[in-house]
């Protein structure tokens, strides 16, 4: 930032008329034919003298620089006298037109003095060509003048080339600056969604309910772990659901080559199955009705013998639903659609439309008793394998993660 001035001075600018614009950097006298000197003595002259006006145009332009800036710092403490002494404080105004503050203008200016610089120049050739025959000039004194001339334009140029640079470099901070608040300000905004979709929304790790409010091929939730190699399981959960025809697909596990390994679905008019390796089981349970109902399925690949519970009680029973078949591991459990393809190939017609809770999965058969316990709210118990808890359950394309009633509203609901 600019110093500040010590208190009480302040700087007086005066505008001048434009004719007045030359008057720093006189032209060397023009010699005159007829003079007392001897012509080469004149010609001698001017050109010291020439050299002179260019030496001091270097120096100008070295020191411009400086004077840009330092200029610039006074323009804002600029108090500006009309020439009658009349002072006058004029506000957001240039008051300095000989040098702006704007650096494409200070180029232009640059220019511009260029421009004048070499029409002076040439302006002397032009009157020593009148006065003294050009051809006389020497070689060397020739050359040199173009030398001059050349090196002249070359620092005026480079001079506009360090400006432009600054302006550049200017803007690339300004750039980066801008780029490194939005980056830490994106990192701040993700951070505040994971924690209000993380456990900091819920009173408890498990007291939540996935919701999907539409019937679509892109609302799911997933379940981040996998399933080991199964001979047994029990997949226990609370749902609530009004759509028709069918409630679609609660849940899908699929594995490379396999993608109906287990699937619970209830679509069009058929009532609810239970898929697993592709065979097809009919489960007598009723659940569309738009209340909460606890459902458990228990199966086992001996005999492939299957249960099915709602509301704690015992509602059907089977064999020969794909006997000595063991689950495959490390496949994709997905809530609320049916997978075509491990992880995709969604449905919308298949899709579970509703909400869903405590979806929990064992490696064995659980006692009847203890699915009643589960039902009633007497017992929680977290599946083994897969345990109903937030930071498993990762929600998308418009899923939602809520708090959930607890065990005994959903069990009034029934």
């Amino acid at each position: 930032g600019e110093q500040e001035s010590p208190p009480g001075s302040r700087f007086v600018c005066t505008s001048l008329p434009l004719d007045a614009a030359g008057a720093g950097c006189p032209l060397p006298p023009v010699p005159m034919q007829g003079g007392s000197l001897p012509p080469e003595e004149e010609l001698k002259a001017t050109v010291l003298q020439l050299r002179e006006t260019v030496l001091q145009q270097k120096e100008t332009i070295g020191s411009q620089r400086e004077a840009i800036r330092e200029l610039t710092g006074k323009l804002s403490r600029c108090e500006v006298t009309d020439g009658k002494g009349t002072w006058k404080k004029e506000k957001g105004k240039d008051t300095m037109g000989d040098l702006p503050r704007d650096p494409a203008q200070v180029i232009d200016q640059l220019s511009r003095t260029m421009q004048t610089l070499k029409d002076r120049l040439e302006n002397l050739e032009h009157h020593l060509r009148a006065n003294v025959s050009y051809a006389a000039l020497p070689n060397d004194l020739r050359e040199m003048l173009q030398r001059r001339l050349g090196d002249l334009e070359r620092q005026l140029l480079s001079k506009v080339a360090e400006l432009e640079d600054e302006k550049s470099l200017l803007h690339n901070e300004t750039s980066a600056h801008r780029q490194k608040t939005e980056t830490a300000l994106n990192a701040l905004l993700e951070r505040v969604s994971e924690l209000e979709k993380g456990n900091s929304a819920f009173k408890s790790p498990d007291e939540f309910k996935v919701s999907l409010p539409l019937r679509t091929n892109y609302l799911y939730g997933k379940i981040k772990k996998t399933l080991p190699e199964l001979y047994a399981f029990t997949v226990c959960l609370w749902l609530r659901s009004s759509a028709s025809p069918g409630i679609g697909t609660p849940f899908s596990y699929a594995v490379p080559g396999q993608a109906n390994e287990i699937v619970l679905i209830e679509w069009g008019n058929n009532p609810i199955e239970l898929l697993i390796n592709d065979k097809v089981a009919q489960l007598p349970l009723f659940v569309s009705d738009g209340k909460w109902h606890h459902i458990c399925i228990t199966w086992t690949t001996r005999d492939g013998m299957w249960e099915a519970f709602q509301d704690g009680e015992k509602l059907g029973t089977g064999e020969n639903l794909a006997p000595w078949h063991p689950i495959k591991p490390g496949g994709v459990l997905i809530l609320g659609q049916e997978q075509d393809t491990v992880g995709g190939r969604f449905d919308a017609t298949q899709a579970f439309v509703g909400e869903m809770s405590q979806f929990n999965i064992w490696d064995r058969v659980l006692k009847a008793e203890d699915i009643m316990n589960i039902a009633n709210c007497s017992t929680n118990m977290p599946g083994n394998i897969i345990p109903w808890v937030d930071n498993n359950v990762d929600v998308f394309g418009g899923a939602t993660k809520w708090p959930v009633e607890t065990c005994e509203e959903r069990l009034l609901d029934l």
